[in-house]
């Protein structure tokens, strides 16, 4: 495998498609436009997928989302792919619904799933996909909001974002993430 791209998200029906599973529709989402099919595997669902000569595995950790890490570590360890080839596409309640921002590195931002990548990476290099979820909550109520799924309006922008996000996705597997800052912030 040459490139890990994560979805982040929490397992079953009761969090389909609310604002913490963005990270999994976008996954989804490409693996539904390329014919590929989730199975399970250690701590995940993955597909495997070829992209313009490139060995992909798509990722769905299935350990719920502040465990993460685990999920995310094992399969770079596995197949020894390096950290830059790492993509974990992430909601971020700083931004507003559909925005697209990618990081290279940086704080989890108060983020349960990316704290538990960087504890087990080690590091806080590694490259992001933050799919702006909003932030629409009442004080102490971030994880109701974040469990809950998008009103009708906020879900059209969100389809729309998803597919710029699968296209930014290919984007960065075939340009590295520098070219594709450029382009997609």
């Amino acid at each position: 495998m040459d490139y890990l791209i994560v979805g982040l998200g929490n397992p079953g029906t009761k969090y389909e498609f609310t604002r913490h599973n963005v990270g999994f529709d976008v996954v989804d989402e490409i693996a539904k436009k390329n014919l590929l099919e989730f199975k399970p595997a250690e701590h995940s669902l993955k597909a495997e997928w070829n992209y313009k000569g490139k060995k992909i595995l798509l990722l769905k950790p299935q350990t719920f989302m502040n465990l993460s890490g685990k999920a995310v570590n094992h399969w770079l360890k596995w197949y020894k792919i390096p950290t830059q080839n790492l993509l974990i596409i992430v909601d971020d309640i700083a931004l507003p619904v559909g925005k697209l921002r990618y990081r290279a590195s940086g704080s989890p931002a108060g983020h349960n799933g990316l704290k538990d990548i960087q504890l087990q990476l080690g590091t806080e290099v590694y490259n992001r996909l933050k799919f702006g979820v909003g932030n629409d909550f009442k004080p102490g109520r971030q994880a109701d909001f974040v469990l809950s799924k998008f009103n009708e309006t906020d879900r059209a922008t969100v389809n729309l974002s998803i597919d710029l996000a699968m296209d930014s996705v290919l984007f960065f597997i075939a340009n590295g993430m520098e070219k594709t800052m450029g382009k997609y912030n």
